[in-house]
């Protein structure tokens, strides 16, 4: 898949990008990194995408916007060192409806990263009429590979 290809970008330079674009970004380009932006609670008890590594983009007990985040991003990708001529690999965030990780990736891009994505509808995607998720879109609706500890 062409890392362009389906994407929308936003005005703030985040890409939405579907789960199952997701999963084939991460299938087909090795260095591709999969971040989940939700709370710890959400991402142990409620599951997350297979082979994500989780930092929070807000998180208990205040609840407010990760200090960190950009940093630990950074961390992740050894502070720079696999970005090669500043082209970093593909940041894919997905948090629960794809609201948490828009504002992680506008954080992101605002501190100088490229190549960042945000998954649509997220890991649950929005509530149904019976206030259930994962029933209209999301990561698991797409049956897309996920955990649970």
């Amino acid at each position: 898949m062409s890392k362009n290809a389906h994407t929308e970008k936003t005005g703030n330079g985040v890409a939405t990008i579907t789960p199952k674009q997701a999963w084939e970004m991460v299938q087909t380009i090795p260095s591709a990194v999969l971040i989940d932006v939700r709370s710890s609670m959400e991402f142990l008890m409620i599951g997350h995408p297979k082979g994500a590594v989780h930092i929070p983009w807000v998180d208990e007990p205040d609840w407010e916007p990760n200090p960190n985040f950009v940093r630990q991003v950074r961390n992740l990708l050894l502070g720079g060192v696999i970005c090669i001529q500043g082209e970093c690999p593909p940041i894919l965030l997905i948090c629960r409806s794809g609201k948490r990780s828009l504002e992680a990736g506008e954080a992101l891009v605002k501190a100088g990263l490229k190549n960042v994505y945000n998954i649509a509808d997220g890991f649950e995607g929005e509530l149904d009429d019976q206030h259930h998720r994962s029933t209209l879109a999301g990561w698991r609706h797409d049956g897309l590979p996920w955990e649970q500890c």
